[in-house]
């Protein structure tokens, strides 16, 4: 006797069997030979029901349905009918179309349903956050370039012009003590003479003092500004003097 591993309650139904009877045995889903496909589904039941499996009355029914399409398939034909019968038998439907267009719909479901299951899977991976209320923020609100008409280089060439500028000619004599200015000190110092301004000042106004390590911090707290877009720098036309913005005061207009 043939030993099946698979249990009967791992099937959801007699459809799914065949599916699985047609897989295994490799057989055209739409040319089903019908004494093979019922031999082995019968030889399935038989063997769930002598393992005293409980057997489901629709894979009875299914039984029973194959039978019949078997039978209908080995019906003898009667070569003295005449033409018109002869038409009218070829123009009959196939008894197998019925369980095909079953099976058919079927497997698009199964399909379906394992597409959906792997990508619930997947989706029970991700984990979301609460909505946020966003109503502060203005719908149509586009993002600050925080560069106007040029390039982070520009900016460059600018710091260099007004470094060589203010360095000293000669080094002074005098032994002074070195400060350090955290970037986070200057960028709130740099905001704060933005505010008094109106919101505006040239970039060259920024570097009051020739001190090299003040021009240095005050060039970087510009671009920490720039990137966490507190501010915004433009310059009309190339060499004219590039402009401050802060953001801030922008919206409240």
């Amino acid at each position: 006797m043939t030993q099946y591993n698979v249990r009967l309650d791992a099937f959801e139904g007699p459809l799914d069997l065949l599916l699985h009877l047609i897989n295994r045995y490799e057989i055209d889903i739409y040319d089903i030979p019908v004494s093979q496909i019922t031999e082995q589904y019968l030889e399935y039941i038989h063997t769930m029901q002598e393992l005293q499996l409980d057997v489901a009355s629709e894979y009875l029914v299914m039984a029973a349905t194959l039978v019949a399409i078997k039978s209908k398939t080995l019906l003898p034909k009667h070569e003295e009918e005449d033409y018109d019968q002869q038409m009218e038998m070829d123009m009959e439907e196939d008894p197998r179309d019925e369980l095909v267009r079953r099976l058919i719909e079927y497997r698009k479901f199964k399909e379906a349903s394992t597409y959906l299951r792997e990508h619930e899977g997947q989706r029970s991976l991700t984990f979301s956050k609460p909505p946020s209320n966003l109503e502060h923020i203005e719908a149509n609100a586009e993002p600050v370039n925080p560069v106007s008409n040029m390039t982070i280089y520009d900016l460059v060439d600018a710091f260099q012009s007004i470094f060589d500028k203010k360095k000293p000619k000669k080094q002074p004599q005098t032994k002074i003590d070195r400060q350090d200015i955290p970037i986070d000190t200057r960028m709130n110092e740099i905001v704060t003479e933005l505010k008094g301004k109106k919101g505006v000042r040239t970039f060259k106004s920024l570097f009051p003092y020739p001190s090299r390590d003040h021009m240095v911090v005050t060039f970087l707290a510009v671009l920490e500004l720039m990137k966490t877009r507190q501010i915004r720098c433009e310059q009309e036309k190339n060499f004219q003097d590039i402009m401050i913005h802060l953001v801030q005061e922008e919206k409240s207009h």
